[in-house]
């Protein structure tokens, strides 16, 4: 067993981190729950200011969650995302071992407006798919996506082939789509009413808000807003030094 070295230049209540993340990452799984501050104390013979430190910082890094009355639990695991290669949401999902799912919220036909005319780079009021979806991983809510693809280039989408495969796997399968490029911006916002009712997650909590372009062609084929959970979504990027 690990144990608190006390003689250490390391802080108290990082060794104890340490201790309680090998735990998590070796031998516990989520919704487990941990043991009680006192228990903590008596079983690493640490003050309750030591453990208390520890535990709202784990809180902070997304190991553990707390229910009030009830103690607190391992968190699901983050989804890691490097920003270096085309990815999607359920590609992804799956190589973590998740069943991802979609729920579709809406799904029409409309004439871009100003505004998506000159994001999507075509005239206004050419006519787009809207689709708004719920992206789940186990059941658990984890983005919401509204996008939009031109109704010329993919004449013959509908809902209903939508509930039964990935976009992206009907439009390379059926419309023989080759993405040249993608471009993502991200920004931090505080989650809304409407977006935290959907997500389950408290008004105002944090969240990344993700616009991504799709090329094809050196042609937009693809603009979608995503509102993705910031306690499930951790994104990283790569920068090497070639020069």
């Amino acid at each position: 067993m690990r144990t608190i070295d006390k003689t250490s230049r390391v802080p108290l209540y990082l060794q104890l981190m340490d201790i309680i993340i090998y735990k998590i990452e070796n031998t516990m799984e989520k919704g487990d729950k941990l043991l009680s501050e006192r228990e903590i104390c008596d079983k690493y013979d640490v003050s309750r200011s030591t453990v208390r430190q520890a535990i709202s910082e784990l809180e902070r890094d997304g190991y553990i969650y707390k229910m009030h009355g009830k103690g607190t639990f391992v968190a699901d695991k983050e989804v890691h995302q490097d920003l270096v290669q085309f990815y999607s949401f359920t590609d992804e999902m799956k190589k973590l071992g998740k069943t991802p799912t979609s729920k579709i919220l809406d799904f029409h036909i409309i004439k871009a407006t100003s505004s998506l005319s000159k994001k999507m780079e075509i005239m206004e009021g050419e006519p787009l798919y809207q689709l708004k979806r719920l992206r789940l991983a186990d059941k658990v809510p984890m983005m919401l996506e509204t996008t939009y693809i031109p109704y010329n280039r993919f004449k013959g989408v509908s809902e209903e082939k939508l509930e039964r495969k990935p976009l992206y796997e009907i439009l390379r399968e059926e419309y023989d789509l080759k993405i040249d490029m993608a471009e993502e911006f991200f920004r931090p916002i505080l989650t809304n009413y409407d977006e935290s009712e959907i997500l389950r997650i408290k008004e105002g909590s944090p969240s990344l808000k993700i616009a991504r372009y799709t090329y094809e062609k050196n042609k937009i084929i693809e603009y979608t807003i995503s509102i993705a959970r910031g306690d499930k979504f951790k994104y990283r990027v790569k920068l090497d030094n070639t020069n």
